[in-house]
């Protein structure tokens, strides 16, 4: 004998109605198979799954804001810098980076590209590898992975899936080298990537036409 099946069963949820409210007086075990599999893939459960997560990410940002390293100043303490060094910066990011000088202007154009954490998680792991005491080092790892590395941190610096697993690994006993592939590769990153639209940039350029007009006034 022929059976018909009920409407509902053969449709499926009304369209314009939300999975969730299809089945509201049913019990779990009660409701039909893929009204189960609906409901589990419903867009709106997707959209409070994903609005949870950046609750959690806001939420851990603000816990953190007060308990982040010592503070990196605004500006390195530095000389101002001679028309020779700016024009060595741009024949080498080697030269920018090792002076305090082009650290400071290389900063300042990163910002300008929301890129600044860059060069903030570089400073933390040149800090932490000069510090010696055992505490402090596992207190400033700590503080650079819940900054820089963390996927909940609005500062996450852009790490492949290898290097993050080594830091997940060393973590657990750190030392004062934990971040240097890390580090390596955002410098990388760095000279690659920013460097030569920085060489481009109105605040390369804009600070060699002020050094060069001061040597040739004095």
């Amino acid at each position: 004998m022929h059976r018909t099946c009920h409407p509902i069963n053969r449709r499926g949820p009304r369209k314009g109605k939300c999975q969730r409210d299809v089945w509201p007086a049913l019990g779990q075990k009660q409701q039909p198979r893929w009204a189960r599999t609906a409901e589990q893939n419903c867009p709106c459960r997707r959209f409070m799954k994903w609005g949870s997560r950046n609750e959690d990410r806001e939420r851990a940002w603000r816990a953190s804001r007060d308990t982040k390293l010592e503070p990196i100043p605004n500006c390195e303490a530095c000389a101002k810098p001679t028309t020779e060094e700016v024009k060595g910066w741009s024949q080498s990011f080697d030269k920018l980076m090792k002076n305090p000088a082009g650290r400071n202007v290389f900063r300042e154009f990163l910002r300008t590209e929301y890129s600044e954490e860059n060069m903030l998680f570089w400073l933390a792991c040149e800090e932490l590898k000069s510090e010696c005491n055992k505490h402090a080092i596992d207190e400033k790892a700590r503080m650079i992975y819940e900054d820089y590395i963390s996927i909940l941190s609005p500062k996450e610096v852009s790490l492949d899936s290898r290097v993050r697993e080594g830091i997940n690994r060393k973590m657990q006993e750190p030392s004062s080298h934990t971040f240097d592939d890390a580090q390596l590769q955002i410098y990388t990153l760095m000279h690659r990537d920013s460097y030569p639209r920085f060489l481009n940039s109105a605040v390369y350029k804009a600070l060699l036409q002020s050094v060069s007009r001061s040597s040739s006034e004095s």
